[in-house]
């Protein structure tokens, strides 16, 4: 695979996990929300990291480390530097029974709506940057 399909298939797996955020989202699994829109940004970051470095991603989950490791951390405002810190959780206590109920609180439908739409915007800035 060269390095510009391994950035393709990152900024696909990237939109084709937000549709699914939409989705939850419009079936009101409000838990995977938040879960799919982590996961949204990790593989717009991996493409990002693919594009710059030109190897592939690490294997990390860590949203901060891979802005860090593919020289763009940099790049990011303070909001967005935010916005990391909070949806980094969401990959992990959407997995963990001890975390779910808490979670599930604080996912509101207006909540979910909010993380998509900020999600998006992020996206989209890495978008620009590949």
């Amino acid at each position: 695979m060269t390095n510009e399909e391994k950035v393709e298939h990152w900024t696909g797996l990237s939109d084709y996990d937000l549709e699914t955020a939409d989705a939850m989202l419009q079936t009101k699994r409000y838990l995977y929300v938040g879960f799919m829109c982590h996961q949204v940004v990790e593989k717009i970051f991996k493409a990002c990291y693919a594009k710059r470095k030109e190897e592939t991603p690490p294997y990390t989950h860590k949203l901060i480390l891979l802005a860090q490791q593919g020289d763009f951390y940099g790049e990011l405002n303070e909001e967005q530097i935010d916005f990391l810190l909070e949806i980094e959780p969401l990959n992990i206590e959407a997995r963990y029974t001890e975390y779910k109920e808490r979670l599930l609180r604080r996912l509101t439908p207006t909540y979910c709506e909010t993380l998509i739409n900020r999600t998006k915007m992020l996206q989209q800035w890495i978008k620009t940057r590949l």
